[in-house]
């Protein structure tokens, strides 16, 4: 026990000295994840808060097109910016390299007009179909000169398809009123009137959203709670950077041939090691989290709930230190030169980080993927801190996610083992 404990205040020691990989472990995730949080919470309050700056230009003169724009605008999405009918196309993308709106629509002329002449052709289907005589012949048959929507580059399609989505739904409504108006007119020969109108346009089924959460509670995730876990994961497996080349360095600086002339033998450094590290990823985890409850609400990001099983908490994050630090060790044991260890470390990580899921969300990748996500450690932590985070979940229903992992785990000290038996060095 003497040896283990004098062997882990040398490990602490060094580690003190390594300025650049405490930088690393601590410094940047805290960065990471204050940036990553930001960036996403304010794509949620662009979607759910913040509104789209939307160019109109309205050529049409008619009464349709300003219910029209009336609709848009009702849909809060859109800051709407009207310009003069007159401003041609140049103008009115020029505003948009300006980055005054992102997004611009034309009305063409005619427009209410042309939509009013399909309404009634519509409505005199309507009326025939039912054996009435209903009128439908229209001065262009019906026909409705496209809208214009100007978009910037930048905008990725997903976001694009959301806004056109809605942009739509506002065609739709207004579409579906000239044609109720039409039909009802045809039939009575008066105007609908407004309370029916509401009644018939308006009258919309309700949706509850339900989040699925073990526990009970309808608490609503946050940005917080999916980065937060995230990058405390990329935190802890950035112990490779410290580790892997301090154990190069021992390789080649003759401390391991030092080490087998003394009575003891290197797996205990290999253990004094694995608890010094695993110390440290444990304090990252605890940083990280304290900074999510207390520090995000004092500068506008939402809290970290923390879940409900702390012990369960605790294991999920031992064992994914404890995959963390073994990894780190195996890559030490096999890299030939502290550049090696600190390259292949680190690109290793970014890539397995990608690849389970932490990047790119899981269920958004291809299915040829799905048997190379399960081979990322990174992906079953992930789970397993979802599982407490996201659904509520206790010890118990994680379990799932941690079997796996700690499969992984003897893999890797296998691994060890056998690159060490390789190498002489045991």
């Amino acid at each position: 026990m003497y040896k283990l404990w004098a062997t882990i205040v040398k490990d602490i020691r060094i580690l003190y000295r390594d300025k650049v990989g405490i930088t690393f472990m601590f410094l940047m995730p805290v960065i990471l994840v204050l940036v990553i949080t930001s960036i996403q919470n304010s794509t949620f309050n662009l979607v759910n808060k913040n509104k789209v700056s939307l160019i109109i230009c309205n050529r049409d003169t008619g009464k349709i097109s300003n219910e029209l724009i009336r609709t848009i605008d009702g849909i809060g999405l859109f800051k709407l910016v009207q310009v003069s009918r007159e401003q041609g196309e140049k103008a009115i993308t020029d505003r948009m390299h300006a980055k005054d709106a992102l997004l611009a629509i034309v009305i063409p002329e005619d427009f209410s007009f042309q939509l009013t002449a399909k309404a009634k052709k519509m409505a005199g289907k309507a009326l025939n179909s039912f054996g009435l005589e209903g009128d439908t012949l229209g001065s262009k048959a019906g026909n409705v000169d496209p809208l214009t929507l100007y978009y910037h580059p930048i905008l990725q399609e997903s976001f694009r398809r959301s806004i056109q989505g809605a942009l739509y739904s506002a065609l739709q409504l207004v579409e579906s009123k000239q044609v109720l108006k039409s039909l009802y007119f045809a039939i009575n020969e008066k105007q609908l009137p407004d309370t029916l109108e509401n009644e018939l346009l308006n009258n919309r089924i309700a949706i509850n959203e339900v989040a699925v959460v073990r526990d009970g509670s309808r608490i609503v995730p946050n940005a917080s709670q999916h980065n937060v876990p995230a990058w405390t994961i990329f935190a802890m497996f950035f112990v490779v950077i410290s580790l892997g080349g301090s154990i190069v360095r021992e390789k080649t600086s003759g401390s391991f041939i030092r080490l087998k002339t003394l009575p003891t033998n290197y797996l205990v450094a290999l253990l004094s090691k694995q608890i010094t590290y695993l110390g440290v990823t444990l304090l990252q985890a605890a940083v990280i989290f304290a900074m999510g409850v207390w520090l995000f609400p004092y500068i506008g990001l939402p809290a970290l709930n923390m879940p409900a099983d702390i012990s369960g908490l605790f294991v999920v994050s031992f064992m994914c230190g404890w995959c963390a630090v073994s990894y780190a060790i195996c890559v030490g044991v096999f890299a030939q030169t502290q550049e090696q260890a600190n390259g292949f470390g680190a690109v290793s990580i970014v890539i397995l980080s990608a690849v389970g899921g932490l990047m790119v969300p899981s269920f958004a990748m291809p299915g040829s993927f799905r048997t190379v996500i399960q081979l990322s450690p990174l992906h079953w932590c992930l789970e397993a801190y979802y599982g407490l985070f996201l659904e509520g979940g206790k010890l118990k229903d994680v379990l799932t996610n941690i079997i796996p992992l700690f499969v992984i785990i003897v893999s890797i000290h296998l691994l060890i083992f056998l690159g060490l038996k390789k190498k002489k060095l045991i």
